[in-house]
């Protein structure tokens, strides 16, 4: 099991500093993994990890999980939230850890002799108990899991855009088989041409997460 200390180090080399939402996300992991009684980091796919900002707080979980976006065992859904769930693939369990609303002012008592806010949750966060800095969430998946992994090296040709689409994301729209994008779930235009309403087709792709 990697500490804290080294997740720290590891995480905040990149940015030539550690910031608190660093500590964090190192924190969540390291969380979820006792609470998972799970080692990490890991270099298998047993863990996966949806994130829901992006940023500082994401450097902080891959330091402490090893998951990765090119692994596949990273996923980012931008909330705008420094929380994270955590799945157990193989038990099919997942957990929701959050900052509780009360960290912030909790970290002072933590680190009296922090100079400011911003060196109190720095410090404070390293040494809170995790009951007091985090709450948890036992949640469910509101796609299977399956679905949410999808299937390496599955392939198919969208009828529209004659695009390749990879891991299963195709859509069956009308019975086409489409890209996300011409099925109307896109987060571009061509400039070439007139913008059109899109439609929210209802379903979680590796892109969103």
């Amino acid at each position: 099991m990697r500490s804290l200390e080294e997740s720290l180090k590891e995480s905040s080399t990149p940015h030539r500093h550690l910031c608190p939402r660093q500590v964090l996300g190192a924190r969540m992991a390291l969380h979820a993994s006792e609470l998972f009684t799970l080692d990490i980091p890991r270099d298998d796919k047993r863990l996966l990890v949806i994130a829901e900002t992006d940023g500082c707080t994401v450097d902080g979980l891959i330091a402490a999980t090893g998951c990765r976006v090119g692994s596949r065992t990273l996923r980012i859904l931008d909330f705008g939230k420094v929380a994270a769930t955590f799945i157990d693939t193989s038990a099919e369990t997942s957990i929701r850890v959050v900052p509780s609303t009360q960290a912030r002012t909790l970290a002072f008592e933590y680190a009296s002799s922090a100079r400011n806010r911003w060196e109190a949750m720095l410090f404070g966060y390293q040494v809170m108990p995790a009951e007091e800095l985090f709450v948890v969430q036992q949640v469910q998946l509101d796609t299977s899991l399956s679905h949410l992994i999808s299937r390496a090296g599955r392939k198919a040709i969208c009828e529209l855009c004659e695009e390749e689409i990879i891991n299963g994301r195709e859509v069956l729209k009308y019975d086409a088989i489409l890209c996300r994008a011409c099925a109307g779930k896109r987060y571009y235009h061509d400039v070439a041409h007139a913008r059109l309403p899109q439609e929210d087709v209802g379903i979680i792709t590796s892109g969103e997460l």
